[in-house]
């Protein structure tokens, strides 16, 4: 092993990723239609894809099937498929971290309470909300615990529909005592987890909601929730953690500013970025995501005769408008602007992708950052987003 192998080696350990290489060929079929139609970048056309480099240590889970049920049910999204000209996640492909409670009775017509330091109390169904329902945009969410354990898979993006939440709890007139809003989502499970807690709700401001454009969402991607999903009612808070996101919406109180934090709450603690486990909820920050950006596959190409690769990733999350991305391979490298920025920011996901040459073979390890440093981007930075591979040929 050579000395650039070897110190490559210890970074990516020190990372906690390891060096197991197999080449694998998963999604060619779709990225060589993509090609036929044009899609490829300017640079690839007339060049052979040959596959893509597998990401290292990474499990072995599989990529969109359900796991477990109940608490621990769990489906993860193959980020590899996304492209310019994909980027919706199907409904069925759509990460899930908690599967439908079994003591749900979806018999029962379903009712949304709307009470607590309120005039006007409401009991909603879903067909009281469905003349209100507009389009929303399409919203990525991505659950606070995504991470390599899971492939990333644990992030997707959607069309959604639904009714804006600002516009329920003006329905309901709030007292000037009203501070806080609690929203709970149905979560009542026959077999406990050793992984996750129940108890599914969050404690927000009235102008956190405003503010992110919180909506109560009924459709996914012009259809209506499937279960998994929180049909019939879940919240969507764009730009904020999945675990932020209730499903089975089925109450919300308008509540003063002295409340305990909620189990949820105390779980994603650390995830979501909070100073410890804060036992008052006025205590903890917006769960909100900050920029990040990480690769989702490297394609293998031949192109005038010489092996070039090609890695494409996504960018998603915090303020899309500043700063332009930089990637590198070795820790020691310095970074360099990614060849193809991400488009303008929209509410999902942007695509971006970089031409990649490396001089020898070899593990590589792709990390990325923003050339604007006042822009947080505190995941990225920490290097969650780390993702490795090894070279076999250049």
């Amino acid at each position: 092993m050579n000395e650039r192998a070897a110190w490559s080696r210890r970074d990516l350990l020190r990372t906690g990723v390891g060096l197991s290489a197999v080449l694998g060929l998963s999604g060619l079929a779709g990225l060589r239609e993509a090609l036929a139609a044009g899609q490829g970048d300017d640079p690839w056309r007339g060049g052979q894809l040959l596959g893509q480099l597998p990401f290292q240590a990474e499990p072995p889970d599989p990529l969109h099937t359900r796991i477990a049920d109940g608490l621990d049910e769990r489906l993860y999204t193959d980020l590899s498929l996304v492209d310019r000209d994909r980027l919706i996640t199907p409904v069925e492909e759509f990460f899930v971290r908690t599967g439908v409670p079994d003591q749900l009775d979806r018999s029962r017509p379903w009712r949304i309470r709307i009470d607590g330091l309120v005039r006007r109390p409401l009991s909603l169904s879903a067909a009281n909300l469905e003349p209100r329902v507009q389009d929303m945009g399409v919203h990525h969410i991505e659950c606070a615990g995504n991470s390599r354990a899971t492939r990333f898979g644990l992030i997707s993006t959607a069309e959604w529909s639904g009714v804006r939440l600002s516009r329920m709890l003006a329905g309901a007139g709030p007292l000037s005592t009203a501070k806080a809003v609690r929203i709970t989502g149905f979560d009542g499970h026959t077999k406990t987890s050793t992984n996750s807690s129940a108890g599914c709700a969050w404690i927000y401001t009235p102008e956190q909601l405003s503010q992110a454009g919180a909506f109560l969402a009924t459709r996914m991607n012009g259809k209506p929730l499937t279960p998994d999903h929180g049909f019939p009612v879940r919240l969507v808070v764009p730009g904020w953690y999945g675990c932020c996101c209730i499903k089975w919406v089925n109450r919300i109180e308008l509540v003063d500013a002295d409340q305990p934090a909620t189990s949820q709450m105390r779980e994603f603690a650390a995830r979501t970025f909070q100073n410890g486990v804060p036992t008052s909820a006025a205590d903890y920050q917006p769960a909100t995501v900050d920029r990040a950006a990480m690769p989702v596959r490297v394609e293998k190409w031949r192109v005038d005769g010489k092996i070039r690769y090609r890695v494409v990733g996504i960018d998603w999350g915090g303020d899309r408008t500043k700063g332009r991305l930089q990637i590198r391979f070795r820790p020691r490298d310095p970074f360099v602007p990614v060849s193809v920025q991400p488009a303008p920011p929209g509410g999902g996901w942007g695509v971006w992708s970089h031409h990649w040459a490396p001089s020898t073979p070899g593990p590589g390890l792709i990390q990325l950052e923003l050339d604007e440093k006042s822009v947080p981007t505190r995941r990225m930075s920490a290097g969650m987003y780390l993702r490795a591979v090894m070279v076999d040929q250049v």
